[in-house]
């Protein structure tokens, strides 16, 4: 069963996607913020993060850049979720060290092909 960890500020957005999430057989970890995203990726090794990029105390973008240089993180596959739909976000996605990108409001089936294409890739 993957292990997806989802960082997200919003209540009503963390709540409807964790459970979404669930019901298609993925075991769903949570992080308010992304240093609390940064803890838990280090303690619990998620299969895969949605990392929401508009956080408190510490924001998706630099969460990732700091996952993405760690060696023990740095091979989990990074979402970046945002309501921004401009180009030049997706590109800074990239450049933080992002694998994909989607946009908010969540649209599931797409996401949900994202999330496994990346754990196929990720899988031996």
């Amino acid at each position: 069963m993957p292990t997806i960890l989802l960082v997200e500020d919003n209540e009503l957005n963390r709540d409807m996607l964790s459970r979404r999430l669930e019901r298609k057989g993925y075991d769903v970890l949570i992080a308010e913020d992304g240093a609390k995203g940064l803890s838990a990726a280090t303690d619990s090794k998620p299969d895969l993060i949605l990392m929401d990029m508009s956080l408190p105390v510490l924001d998706g973008w630099e969460a990732t850049r700091r996952l993405k240089a760690e060696p023990q993180t740095r091979a989990i596959p990074v979402i970046a979720l945002t309501a921004h739909a401009m180009s030049s976000d997706r590109e800074k996605a990239v450049a933080a060290g992002c694998d994909d990108y989607d946009t908010k409001p969540v649209e599931l089936e797409r996401l949900l092909a994202k999330i496994e294409r990346l754990l196929q890739a990720g899988s031996p």
